[in-house]
C-alpha cells in the first residue's frame, strides 16, 4: 500500500494542464502589465527630460542674445566716447588743456568700465539663474518623487 501512495504522488494523473496554462497566462499577463507600466514611466521621464533640455537651451539662447546686445551697447558707447574725445583733442590749444582733457577722459572711461562691468555681471548672473532653473526644478521634482516611494 505504501508503494501505491508513492506511485500516486508521481503519477501524471495528478498533473492538470489547465492549471499550468492558467498559471502561465497569469504570469504572462502580470509581466505584460509590468512592462506597460515601466514603459509608461520611462516615456514620461523621457518627455520631461526633453522638455527640461528644451527649456534650458531656450534660456541659454535668450541669455546669450541679451549678453551679446549688452556687449554691443558697451562697445558702441565706448567708441562714441572715444570719437568725441578725439574731436575735443583736435581743438586743444595748450598742453595743460590737453592734460586736463586726457585726465577727464580716462576718469570717465574708468567709471564707465566699472558701471559696464557691474551691468554685465548682473546680466550674466540672471542668465545663469535662468539657464539652470529648468534643470533645478526637474531635479527637485525627481527628488520629491523618490521621497514619496
Amino acid at each position: 500500500m505504501a508503494t501505491k501512495k508513492i506511485d500516486d504522488a508521481f503519477s501524471f494523473s495528478s498533473f492538470d494542464p489547465a492549471k499550468v496554462a492558467d498559471s502561465f497566462r497569469d504570469f504572462a499577463e502580470k509581466g505584460a502589465a509590468q512592462s506597460k507600466d515601466a514603459y509608461s514611466k520611462m516615456k514620461t521621464a523621457a518627455e520631461e527630460a526633453s522638455k527640461t533640455v528644451e527649456a534650458t537651451l531656450e534660456s541659454a539662447q535668450t541669455g546669450s542674445v541679451e549678453l551679446g546686445l549688452k556687449a554691443i551697447d558697451a562697445l558702441r558707447t565706448n567708441a562714441e566716447n572715444s570719437l568725441s574725445h578725439m574731436e575735443a583733442l583736435l581743438g586743444v590749444k595748450s598742453l595743460s588743456e590737453f592734460v586736463e582733457l586726457q585726465t577727464s577722459f580716462f576718469r570717465k572711461q574708468a567709471e564707465l568700465a566699472v558701471e559696464q562691468t557691474k551691468s554685465m555681471q548682473e546680466a550674466t548672473k540672471k542668465v545663469a539663474e535662468n539657464v539652470t532653473k529648468p534643470g533645478k526644478e526637474a531635479a527637485e521634482k525627481a527628488m520629491s518623487s523618490f521621497k514619496k516611494v
